[in-house]
């Protein structure tokens, strides 16, 4: 009786017209990242993921397999799909709110999306379980991979989240001894470029700053948030030591009028940001390889040794169970995608 009357309130039914998930009674109850308590299923089975970023948590958790419905596509993703080709089966959404017609033929028991995202309030009003996972630093990283462990409800998912957390704290630490004693007057200064045209940054109170700062430098945009535009007569104002352009940020020409004069353009020192599973300098599980390419970025003597190919392969075979190429490590290092469909 228990098992049927678990499996009759997962069925979706039609009533006035309008399409419900019954509501839960049974499972557990978690409380995700906005606070809320939300009761999902013991082990949920079929995955609505509609948070960018959220995707590369539950496949390095070990649950591609589980993803019904994913708003990250192959074209804009080649390497999470080279890494994870199960996802290939999934439903691939466009938009912000999923259609639920859509979600009930998926037969989703659980979604997750980011924090405040307009998806949430739709879903619920016809029950669906939804769970908020957004991250927008390391700290809040951590929580969100341990409740996506928590919501998965496997010991092989729990058991990964904290081999990461291990893995965050020894990349800090590491980090950490080879810049902590640099002169904060000293730091280099760095701008993160999101977007050339039109012309965007990255500022303070994001993970941009926070790997930044983490890695030894100053961020020059001492404007709060993400992808905020510019004009470039403020760039030309802050005139950054370092530029970081992310991984799709558009052509850079250095010789251009308006760049030519920057220290940065003139020392060289203008970095196409690597971009893997998801771009490293954003919102993802990368952050630990982030990190070591922008310490060695800004201190590249200091870490000489360090051979990012050979971090990017051991990271992928640890926490995706891919073992990339050597060649294909360097091609996510210089922000390129697969060199042919897998």
């Amino acid at each position: 009786m228990r098992r049927y009357a678990a499996q009759a309130a997962l069925r979706l039914v039609v009533t006035t017209g309008c399409l419900v998930w019954p509501a839960i009674g049974y499972g557990r109850v978690v409380v995700d990242m906005a606070g809320q308590r939300v009761t999902v299923p013991d082990h949920p089975a079929r995955i609505a993921d509609l948070w960018f970023a959220h995707n590369a948590v539950t496949i390095m958790l070990g649950a591609t397999a589980r993803i019904a419905v994913t708003n990250d596509l192959p074209a804009t993703r080649p390497w999470m799909y080279r890494v994870a080709p199960g996802l290939h089966r999934a439903t691939g959404v466009v938009g912000q709110v999923p259609n639920v017609e859509m979600l009930r033929d998926a037969g989703v028991d659980v979604g997750f999306v980011s924090t405040g995202a307009p998806a949430l309030t739709p879903m619920r009003r016809i029950g669906l379980p939804v769970v908020q996972a957004g991250f927008t630093d390391e700290a809040s990283l951590r929580q969100a991979v341990a409740l996506t462990a928590e919501v998965l409800g496997d010991q092989g998912a729990r058991d990964m989240a904290r081999r990461y957390g291990a893995m965050l704290d020894a990349t800090r630490d590491r980090v950490a001894a080879m810049v902590g004693g640099t002169v904060p007057s000293r730091r280099p200064r760095v701008l993160h470029i999101q977007s050339l045209a039109p012309l965007k940054i990255d500022g303070t109170h994001t993970i941009i700053d926070e790997w930044i700062t983490r890695a030894g430098g100053r961020n020059v945009a001492d404007i709060p948030g993400n992808m905020r535009p510019v004009s470039v007569e403020q760039v030309a104002a802050w005139d950054p030591d370092i530029i970081i352009l992310g991984g799709d940020a558009g052509a850079f020409d250095p010789a251009s009028a308006q760049w030519a004069g920057l220290r940065a353009v003139r020392a060289g020192h203008v970095y196409r940001n690597p971009a893997g599973v998801f771009p490293w300098d954003r919102y993802g599980v990368e952050f630990p390889l982030q990190l070591l390419w922008a310490a060695r970025t800004l201190y590249p003597d200091r870490f000489a040794t360090l051979d990012m190919v050979s971090e990017t392969i051991k990271f992928y075979r640890d926490f995706f169970g891919y073992d990339l190429s050597s060649t294909d490590a360097a091609r996510i290092l210089a922000a390129e995608g697969p060199d042919r469909a897998p």
